[in-house]
């Protein structure tokens, strides 16, 4: 097999869908009303990357479009492509004026009979097409994931 035949294998069989789980003892709406409000943000980011957002900005339905500065400074339009209040919210980041580059982070929350709520983070960045962020998109694996949702975990239940 030559270099260029496993160089495309090797992107053929990447993972480029990653995922975390966990449950968390709150209702859908509490830890959904974090995840809706960008200026909300900062406080549960496990990874140190969302800097800081404007108030006024919660996402209410598909084709909304919220802007959040990240701690490098950069600023990234997100383009809300998936709604369901309570349920499911997912954006597709782009650089500030352009279009989304492919990749998306989804929240999923299925709330269980007990009042606590299944939590689901995905990063998915199938239809990447910047090849400047691809070494990034590698480098995120499910413990970025999880280490969002355990901090989201912390802020949704405190009292």
């Amino acid at each position: 097999m030559t270099r260029a035949e496993r160089a495309i294998l090797g992107v053929m069989t990447e993972q480029r869908v990653v995922q975390a789980h966990d449950i968390i003892d709150a209702p859908a709406a509490r830890i959904f009303d974090l995840i809706a409000e960008p200026s909300l943000q900062p406080t549960w980011d496990g990874n140190d990357n969302v800097g800081a957002a404007e108030p006024g900005q919660r996402v209410s339905a598909v084709g909304d479009v919220f802007i959040v500065r990240l701690t490098n400074g950069k600023v990234r339009d997100n383009h809300v492509v998936e709604f369901t209040p309570d349920r499911l919210i997912a954006w597709k980041p782009a650089t500030e004026g352009q279009e989304p580059a492919g990749h998306l982070w989804r929240w999923e929350l299925d709330e269980r009979g007990d009042g606590s709520t299944e939590v689901t983070h995905t990063y998915d960045w199938t239809d990447l097409t910047d090849e400047q962020r691809l070494v990034r998109a590698r480098s995120i694996d499910e413990s970025y994931l999880a280490a969002s949702i355990a901090r989201l975990k912390e802020v949704a239940t405190q009292a």
